[in-house]
C-alpha cells in the first residue's frame, strides 16, 4: 500500500527548527533593544554640545571615569563597547540565520510570489542595515579610534573642537543625515517587529500603540542626532 507524503508545513516543522526560530527571534529582539538603548543615550550625549565644548568634554570625560576605582580609567567604556559589540554581532547573526531560513523554505513559485509582494519596507529594512554598519565603521574611525579631523579647527585631543570642526563640512553632515534616515527606518520597523516577537501586539489596538512607539522612538532618535550637526554647519554652535 501507497505511503502518503505529508507537505512540510509549519505544523509538522521539526521541533528544534521551530525552537532555533523563535530563539533567534527574542536574540534579534533583545540585541535591538539595547541598541535603542544606547542609541537614545547617545543622542542626549550629542545634545550636549548646544552647552558648548567645555561642557561636551566634561560629559565625555564622566563616561570615562565612571565606576572608577573600582574601574579603570575608561573601563566602564570598554565593557561597554564589548558588550554592544556582542549584540551587533547577535544581531546580523539572528537577521541572516531568519533571513536564509525563510529564503530556503520557501518553494520556487513562492518566491516568486513573496517577491512580486515584497514592500518597500522590508527592502529597507535589510539594506538600512547594511549601510548602518557601514556607516558604524566610519563614525568610530572619525571619532573613537582614528579620530581624524576633516575641518579646520585644531581639534587633537578635544572631542568637542572634534565634533564642531567635522560638522563644519557640508558632505559630512549629508552622510550623517543619510545614516539617520537608515537608523529611523531601522528604529520604527524594528520597534514594530520586536513587539510582535515579544507577544505585545497580539490585537489592533496593541499594534496600534507597537507603530506609535516605534514612529516615536525613531523620530526622536533621528530629529534629536540631527540637530548638532545642522546647528554646527549653519554657524548656530561654534567652537569659540
Amino acid at each position: 500500500m501507497a505511503t502518503q507524503t505529508l507537505p512540510v508545513t509549519g505544523s509538522n516543522r521539526p521541533a528544534s527548527a521551530r525552537r532555533n526560530t523563535v530563539f533567534m527571534k527574542m536574540l534579534m529582539a533583545g540585541s535591538g533593544a539595547l541598541f535603542v538603548f544606547y542609541v537614545l543615550v547617545h543622542m542626549y550625549g550629542n545634545l550636549k554640545i548646544f552647552a558648548g565644548v567645555d561642557a561636551f568634554n566634561e560629559y565625555a570625560e564622566h563616561l570615562r571615569t565612571l565606576f572608577t576605582p573600582f574601574l579603570p580609567y575608561a573601563g566602564f567604556l570598554w565593557l561597554f563597547r564589548v558588550l554592544l559589540i556582542a549584540a551587533l554581532v547577535a544581531h546580523a547573526w539572528s537577521a541572516f540565520y531568519l533571513w536564509s531560513r525563510a529564503r530556503s523554505a520557501r518553494t520556487t513559485r513562492y518566491v516568486a510570489k513573496a517577491a512580486a509582494r515584497a514592500t518597500v519596507k522590508s527592502k529597507m529594512m535589510r539594506w538600512g542595515g547594511v549601510a548602518l554598519l557601514l556607516f558604524l565603521v566610519w563614525h568610530l574611525l572619525q571619532f573613537t579610534i582614528v579620530k581624524f579631523n576633516v575641518g579646520s579647527l585644531p581639534a587633537e585631543g578635544n572631542p568637542g573642537l572634534l565634533v564642531i570642526s567635522s560638522f563644519q563640512v557640508w558632505w559630512v553632515v549629508l552622510i550623517y543625515l543619510l545614516a539617520l534616515v537608515a537608523l529611523g527606518l531601522h528604529l520604527y520597523h524594528g520597534v514594530w517587529s520586536a513587539t510582535q516577537t515579544l507577544g505585545w501586539a497580539g490585537n489592533a489596538a496593541a499594534r496600534r500603540r507597537a507603530k506609535t512607539l516605534g514612529t516615536v522612538i525613531a523620530l526622536v532618535t533621528s530629529v534629536g542626532f540631527a540637530l548638532p550637526p545642522l546647528a554646527i554647519l549653519f554657524g548656530l554652535v561654534k567652537g569659540s
